[in-house]
């Protein structure tokens, strides 16, 4: 290129000196210098408006013929035009194929822009909320599907887990959504029909209750009778203990319904604990862990931790299943003696926290990830002794998802387990005052502990 600056410097110079030595002999050298630097002008306009129409026109593809710098300039911009056409023919051919792949998908896909306007959508969202190409481009999303859970997941900002509302189009459908943000304030919706599924878990989540209901009742005429048998004298001395564990296995398979049973009731519910109740946890605490140690028989001394006075918003009879499932347990898991130790406090994020912390048996760290599934077990065989329904913890998953609260678990072989309910602040409620028993004199007097060697405050 420095070469073609070169040669144009030259006949730029060629051109007025010649012109300006021509006129000389004439005794008009300035005229001839002002005629050359007029006619290399005309030629650098001239080529300009040439080029200019060149751009203007567009539908001619091959640019002008010229010499000098303009033939350079000519050539280097056909062949970046050359280039450019080249790259938007291959990202047409990529946004057609991403056009097809995308059509071609079950799910329904939708572009937005940082307002939520419809920028794009493939036929399966279309299909599911009826959208028109002509009606609907540009159309905020909250406009056309107006459901209230819908609009709260849009707002909150926290896309990382699906929402699930009913079709605006028919509410027998359930959708699922979920918001993927991208590129400068963009957003892909993507779209799931899961009705199939929920009714595929509605039909499950009946047939267990249905089929715990109909267990109760021979169960409970099977455990009456035996429980009467070993009184009536009849029996003879070496079927005593046989009869024991019959009634062993009669209660534990009662448990076992009245689990299943508080299981699908937390799965059916779709809303959340309602954040209109108050609950006194220090209180239902203390009488979770009452219960338990009537159960345990004080074979395991049993430490309360209080911290805070305050409350939860929320449902006493499910949190009072969530925390006598972590203090069974518990007990369950330790050898006998090994303390159990029970706290509520306010952790520095300002949120309720619920401990339970035993010196047991404790749990390798493979089983974590799972053990709060249903039905599943650590096979040891110290476990199958001391095994409970194996529903306890997926029963304390659920409540503690209805009430927004999070389960962490921190356990090591040999050396005990720790599980912490975790409370959002927004669940936090102020102290329950209740009023103090009165005595025979009607004077004040402070509440008894339900056990002073083991609780305390």
């Amino acid at each position: 290129m420095k070469g073609v600056w070169l040669s144009e410097l030259f006949i730029a110079c060629a051109l007025v000196l010649g012109l300006g030595l021509l006129f000389a002999s004439l005794g008009l050298g300035a005229l001839g210098l002002l005629v050359g630097l007029l006619l290399y002008l005309a030629h650098h306009l001239r080529q300009l408006y040439r080029m200019e129409r060149w751009l203007r026109v567009g539908r001619l593809r091959n640019p002008p013929e010229s010499w000098g710098v303009w033939g350079h300039v000519y050539e280097h911009y056909y062949r970046w035009q050359k280039r450019y056409y080249s790259r938007k023919k291959k990202l047409g051919k990529v946004i057609r194929e991403f056009r097809d792949s995308t059509a071609a998908m079950p799910d329904g896909t939708l572009v937005l822009d940082s307002h939520f306007a419809i920028l794009w959508f493939n036929d399966a969202a279309e299909k599911m909320l009826r959208l028109s190409s002509q009606r609907d481009l540009g159309q905020s999303i909250l406009n056309l599907v107006r459901s209230p859970m819908f609009r709260d997941y849009v707002h909150s900002k926290s896309y990382d887990v699906p929402i699930q509302f009913p079709s605006p189009q028919n509410d027998e459908v359930l959708l699922s959504a979920r918001l993927i943000p991208y590129g400068r304030e963009q957003y892909l919706l993507l779209l799931r029909d899961i009705s199939r599924i929920q009714r595929l878990q509605t039909m499950r989540r009946d047939f267990v209750a249905n089929a715990s209901h109909e267990l109760r009742s021979p169960l409970t005429v099977i455990s009456g009778y035996l429980q009467a048998l070993p009184d009536s004298g009849v029996l003879p001395p070496e079927w005593h203990e046989p009869i024991e564990e019959m009634q062993f296995q009669c209660r534990r398979m009662s448990g076992l319904v009245e689990d299943l049973l508080e299981l699908s009731r937390l799965e059916t519910e779709i809303t959340d604990a309602s954040s209109e109740l108050k609950v006194d946890v220090s209180d239902l605490i203390a009488r979770v862990i009452q219960t338990a140690q009537s159960e345990d028989g004080d074979q395991h001394p049993i430490e309360f931790n209080k911290k805070t006075d305050q409350g939860l918003w929320g449902v006493e009879r499910e949190l009072h299943s969530a925390f006598f499932n972590l203090i069974s347990n518990a007990l369950r898991y330790s050898d006998q003696g090994r303390p159990v130790m029970v706290s509520w406090f306010i952790n520095p994020q300002g949120e309720g926290v619920f401990s339970v912390e035993d010196q047991g048996i404790g749990i390798s760290e493979k089983h974590l990830p799972f053990i709060t599934q249903r039905f599943y077990r650590v096979d040891t065989a110290r476990n199958q002794v001391r095994s409970g329904t194996g529903l306890g913890l997926a029963i304390v998953k659920h409540v503690l998802q209805r009430h927004g609260a999070r389960l962490e678990i921190e356990s090591s072989v040999g050396e005990g387990s720790a599980f912490r309910c975790i409370f959002p602040p927004g669940r936090l409620c102020a102290p329950i005052n209740r009023p103090l028993p009165l005595s025979d004199g009607h004077e004040n007097e402070m509440p008894i502990p339900l056990n002073k060697e083991s609780v305390t405050q």
